[in-house]
């Protein structure tokens, strides 16, 4: 991450359930917001010929596009970062770095990342039946970290009911891809 660099407050993540819904919801974001592309269960040319897509809509959008998966791989697909286990490891270029959190554990291994993703905060589609830390677990386990985005069951009501915490900001999937409550239950 280059210094002084304004990090996004509000995230999108990408997986396979958001569908065509994908590129509109990228349209619909604001100017300067993140984009976790993750996408998995796609075959690796598939994977691929998305992030493109999605990499040129992000940057007429002017947001930062982040590929989960090791470094190396997002230098090479044109990322600003990566998203994943690894935010120690040096790269040829500056890249931002963020992790995913569920434990104090994983928060401690993050202390590296630029940004810390711990979720789930509150009930998800995205992780049926995982226990929610909801806002005083999550501020139990951050304690004073303040380099952390909200994930898990988020929405606008969610983030501002999470302010008193002093967090970096939130990230959603179905309450930012227009996917609602009533379509198959808690946002993720």
């Amino acid at each position: 991450m280059r210094p002084r660099q304004t990090l996004p407050r509000l995230w999108l993540m990408t997986d396979e359930r958001i569908g065509a819904a994908l590129l509109p919801a990228l349209s619909r974001l604001p100017r300067g917001a993140g984009v976790i592309f993750r996408h998995y269960g796609l075959a690796p040319a598939a994977r691929q010929a998305l992030f493109r897509q999605v990499r040129a809509v992000a940057r007429a959008r002017r947001q930062v596009l982040l590929l989960a998966g090791p470094p190396r791989l997002a230098i090479s697909w044109g990322a600003a970062g990566a998203h994943g286990p690894s935010p120690h490891r040096r790269t040829a270029r500056p890249l931002l770095r963020t992790m995913a959190v569920h434990d104090r554990r994983q928060l401690h291994a993050a202390r590296r990342a630029d940004l810390r993703f711990v979720s789930p905060v509150f009930p998800t589609r995205s992780h049926p039946g995982a226990p929610a830390l909801g806002p005083v677990r999550l501020g139990l386990l951050l304690g004073a970290e303040r380099r952390a985005i909200a994930l898990g069951g988020m929405s606008p009501a969610h983030a501002r009911r999470l302010r008193p915490l002093g967090l970096a900001g939130w990230a959603a999937i179905d309450a930012l891809a227009g996917m609602t409550a009533a379509a198959g239950g808690a946002t993720g």
